[in-house]
């Protein structure tokens, strides 16, 4: 995965109704090692990482670069969005497109906050990248990810194996500009 290329960074925070997506900062560097170690965070995502190397290794301000968003609910981290680059791709269909990927901590699953999130990111993006499309790749037996997949306007480009499980590839076509 690659950076989105051209794009100013970081932007201004971008407000929704209840959250904030905004540039991580070192004071959310225990909540990443929270999401990377959760093993309910990577049930769909091939294991989570020992506690004690995460710690040994996450800098003081983690995952800094363009295309990563913390997702913050009152003055806290509660999860993550990501759009990269998909230079090299399982699948040809993604290759060379943004890709979307999101973790959320377990104690805020059940509240429409990936979907406001997730709404807020692509917006974003197509307000800096018009007409660029999106692929989001998830496990079929991910079933809160793949409603939220549908949710957002993806739609299948196919099914494939991966990981020892079945893998969904959707596209979120482009958002042209009116003008």
């Amino acid at each position: 995965m690659t950076d989105l290329g051209n794009v100013a960074w970081p932007p201004a925070p971008i407000r929704t109704e209840r959250l904030v997506l905004r540039e991580p900062e070192a004071r959310d560097r225990a909540a990443f090692v929270e999401l990377l170690a959760s093993p309910e965070v990577h049930t769909y995502l091939g294991g989570p990482r020992p506690r004690d190397e995460l710690e040994r290794e996450m800098p003081e301000v983690p995952e800094r670069w363009p295309g990563s968003f913390v997702v913050d609910l009152d003055g806290v981290m509660i999860g993550q969005i990501l759009l990269r680059r998909a230079s090299e791709h399982r699948r040809p269909a993604a290759a060379g497109k943004a890709d979307l990927g999101y973790l959320f901590l377990p104690g805020a699953w059940g509240f429409g906050y990936a979907a406001e999130s997730c709404a807020a990111a692509l917006d974003w993006f197509d307000g800096v990248l018009p007409g660029e499309p999106v692929v989001l790749a998830t496990q079929t037996a991910n079933v809160g990810s793949m409603r939220l997949a549908a949710k957002l306007g993806f739609t299948e480009v196919e099914r494939y194996q991966a990981w020892d499980a079945e893998q969904w590839l959707g596209l979120r076509s482009p958002v042209t500009p009116s003008g």
